[in-house]
């Protein structure tokens, strides 16, 4: 059976690192990357470090609007969908490429398999949730990560072809938790290329959502409480709001903060392990610190996985530096016996999934 993989973004990488080692046991697979995170540091590692197989295709798509880039896209993956010719699509999450990845797929009678599937914020105003509706509503093989995403299919009367397998995501971070263990993966780059020291102990930081670094009002909330931790706070720097996290930090003398280039993947797990506590405002790495059972904060509007909700190991806050701090401090209870995410199997599950596909 050929199937072609369509990745795009870092979550993306994770995943495919093992469902793709599992999938080539068995089938063809035929990998496409959009482009859509696309220097070095934001993709070439993650296949380097992931040992991820080279990308058959790499569209070179990113930037713009929302409408632009799935538009480009579409345009591009039909074309090689009429080349290749693969038996399904494999798309991950809900990103612009693995919504154009599903629409050119069924618009030739070609059936998606979509792993993450019933993810829901509740909201249309969020545009990877419209992404995940539309995926969801065209594939033929609805792959959940949890519970609740199966029982947020159901509501929407989808029973049909819909499988828990849980969340790739935990089989990779359990992998190469074991591979990293106590050893510091990279060094951290300084936006001047200069190497910075790793302080004994650290906060960890990821923020890049447009509602949390579009505007200076919500970024410097969120600098000003990683500011006022008792210990400093490590944050990788998304290019796009690179500019803007640089100037008010110079501006407001936010000195505990360390900004730094994007770490690999291996690197993010460690701090994650290593890390005091969390400030996201990413579904993967909120996901992550669960199961690194340390405590996060999202600062985010919505509930995106409520596995992670329980007994404060994640919590909600605003843009806002009190509201962070007052739930950073919050007691927390780690119980190992919760495993939401399933038992480190999900790829074979999914690959168990296609097989059967192809034999109905």
């Amino acid at each position: 059976m050929k199937v072609l993989t369509v990745v795009g973004a870092r979550p993306q990488f994770i995943k495919a690192a093992v469902v793709s080692r599992e999938l080539r046991k068995l089938h063809q697979e035929v990998l496409l990357h959009t482009g859509q995170h696309y220097d070095y540091n934001m993709s070439d590692v993650f296949f380097e470090e992931l040992d991820i197989p080279k990308p058959d295709y790499n569209l070179g798509i990113s930037g713009g609007s929302h409408g632009k880039m799935t538009g480009e896209m579409l345009i591009k993956i039909e074309e090689v969908l009429l080349k290749e010719k693969p038996d399904m699509m494999l798309v991950y999450g809900d990103t612009n490429s693995t919504m154009a990845g599903a629409l050119a797929a069924v618009k030739l009678n070609i059936p998606v398999c979509h792993v993450e599937a019933g993810a829901r914020l509740g909201t249309l105003t969020n545009p990877e949730e419209v992404n995940r509706i539309t995926t969801d509503n065209v594939s033929s093989i609805l792959a959940c990560c949890t519970a609740s995403a199966v029982e947020f299919l159901r509501k929407e009367g989808k029973t049909k072809n819909v499988y828990l397998v849980g969340d790739p995501m935990f089989d990779a971070f359990e992998f190469y938790r074991k591979k990293v263990g106590d050893t510091v993966q990279e060094e951290l780059i300084g936006l001047q290329d200069e190497t910075l020291e790793l302080p004994a102990e650290y906060y960890y930081m990821t923020c890049h959502r447009q509602e949390n670094t579009g505007t200076d009002d919500a970024l410097v909330e969120i600098l000003s409480a990683a500011n006022s931790l008792d210990a400093p706070c490590i944050y990788p720097v998304h290019p796009r709001n690179l500019k803007r996290a640089v100037r008010l930090k110079d501006e407001h003398g936010f000195e505990n903060v360390i900004l730094c280039k994007p770490v690999g993947y291996l690197m993010s797990v460690y701090l994650t392990l290593h890390a005091k506590k969390i400030i996201t405002d990413s579904g993967g790495l909120q996901r992550e610190a669960f199961f690194a059972e340390k405590q996060c904060v999202t600062v985010f509007n919505y509930v995106v996985w409520p596995e992670t909700m329980i007994d404060n190991r994640n919590q909600l806050a605003k843009a806002d530096r009190n509201d962070i701090l007052e739930k950073l401090n919050c007691r927390q209870v780690v119980s190992e016996k919760e495993k939401p995410f399933g038992d480190g199997h999900s790829a074979e599950k999914i690959v168990e999934l296609i097989s059967a596909y192809e034999k109905r």
